[in-house]
């Protein structure tokens, strides 16, 4: 489930299946230009990288974000008729790919408002579903998320901590859990090796980020 699949960076994360997927491009080493599709989860400098997306960017790439990056994006040049954008607990069937949206917020913090309309997103690939989180808390939404492969934040600060994942994990399930949002901004390698540590026998915990 995770072959060809790699976190890059923070929670930038790079799918090499039938297509390339990027996941918010964050200090991408060298322009590679390969993006089929770029997902946004919301427009926190560590998450929106005008700077990273045009390492990845190629001439007929699909970027899909939330609706209130649009004129950013507009701004910075990217074409209209290659984005999409979204609006939180949507699904999506377009471009030659499907996907849902969940809201992505905190709880008890105020860096990710939830009105904001930030998410995360729940990617169905060969019949896999890959849920990346996005900046968020547990929440009554995503404490419903069916998937097989889920990708969450446990850095804490700005999101969940290592304990907040695991619990959030141990709950919805999935056969494989990714620990992100650790490692440059906030939250060290502990914090991801805690969560795996603390994942119900039935999960496998996994950490790609090198």
């Amino acid at each position: 489930m995770l072959e060809k699949i790699q976190v890059l960076c923070h929670s930038s994360i790079r799918f090499d299946k039938e297509k390339i997927i990027y996941f918010d491009p964050f200090k991408i080493e060298k322009n590679y230009n390969d993006a089929n599709y770029i997902f946004i989860t919301h427009d926190h400098y560590d998450h929106y990288s005008e700077e990273d997306i045009d390492k990845v960017i190629k001439e007929d790439t699909i970027l899909i974000a939330p609706e209130g990056l649009l004129e950013k994006m507009q701004k910075h040049g990217y074409k209209n008729n290659n984005i999409i954008t979204v609006k939180p607990n949507n699904q999506y069937s377009e471009k030659g790919i499907k996907f849902e949206t969940m809201p992505a917020y905190n709880i008890n913090k105020q860096f990710h408002p939830k009105e904001n309309e930030w998410v995360g997103y729940v990617l169905e690939l060969n019949n896999i579903n890959y849920y990346i989180a996005g900046d968020t808390d547990i929440t009554e939404e995503n404490r419903k998320v069916k998937c097989d492969v889920a990708f969450v934040p446990v850095g804490g600060t700005y999101t969940m901590d290592y304990k907040e994942a695991a619990q959030l994990i141990n709950e919805i399930k999935p056969k494989v859990a990714v620990p992100i949002h650790y490692g440059s901004v906030v939250g060290t390698k502990q914090d991801a090796e805690n969560f795996i540590k603390m994942l119900l026998p039935i999960i496998e915990g996994k950490i790609l980020l090198k």
